[in-house]
């Protein structure tokens, strides 16, 4: 474990902001999670503040986190990362009849992001617009949807591939049975 003060601020808001991200989680589930508001959990991983014990506490309680291993210097080595399929993150309460499995590594949130989408017969993932710039990849894997962008609508079935804007309110929808796509979001 670190043992120098300044070591430690320097490895905990990265290590915070690692393990939320590794749970899938937004900074306001965090902050729903462990009663510490929104924005001391985003001071907090951007390293512009220090958190009281108690706070670092519901932070790790939160996180499903051990408080020891936030701190520990272990050199990056050889090896190979394996998430095992009851291990893969996933959010359930987004959308409607719909579950999302976090595929990409934490350290992508924000950048290249992967996702496993299994819709319900009925199931729709509504989004609101993405930063500027944002483009979605969207590969259906089994079953129908109908995929709108902006204005754009398209009917699309196993197999098929979309790529559109996702700076747009978006939405993707099972209206013929369940289906299963794969999407890569791209933030610009």
């Amino acid at each position: 474990m670190t043992e120098n003060v300044d070591d430690i601020l320097t490895l905990l808001p990265a290590r915070l902001k690692e393990a939320r991200r590794a749970q899938g989680l937004s900074l306001e589930a965090v902050a729903n999670l462990s009663g510490v508001s929104r924005s001391m959990v985003s001071q907090i991983e951007r390293g512009e503040s220090s958190p009281t014990i108690a706070t670092l506490w519901n932070l790790t309680r939160a996180l499903q986190v051990d408080f020891a291993g936030l701190l520990d210097s272990n050199e990056a080595q050889d090896r190979i990362e394996v998430l095992r399929d009851s291990d893969v993150p996933s959010i359930e309460n987004m959308g409607e009849g719909c579950l999302i499995r976090i595929l990409s590594p934490p350290e992508d949130a924000g950048g290249h992001e992967v996702y496993d989408i299994r819709l319900k017969d009925g199931g729709a993932l509504n989004s609101q617009p993405h930063g500027r710039g944002t483009v979605e990849h969207l590969t259906i894997l089994e079953g129908c949807v109908a995929l709108s962008s902006g204005g754009a609508r398209e009917q699309l079935r196993a197999g098929d591939t979309a790529r559109y804007a996702a700076d747009v309110p978006h939405a993707i929808e099972a209206k013929s049975g369940p289906a299963r796509v794969f999407l890569i979001v791209k933030n610009a």
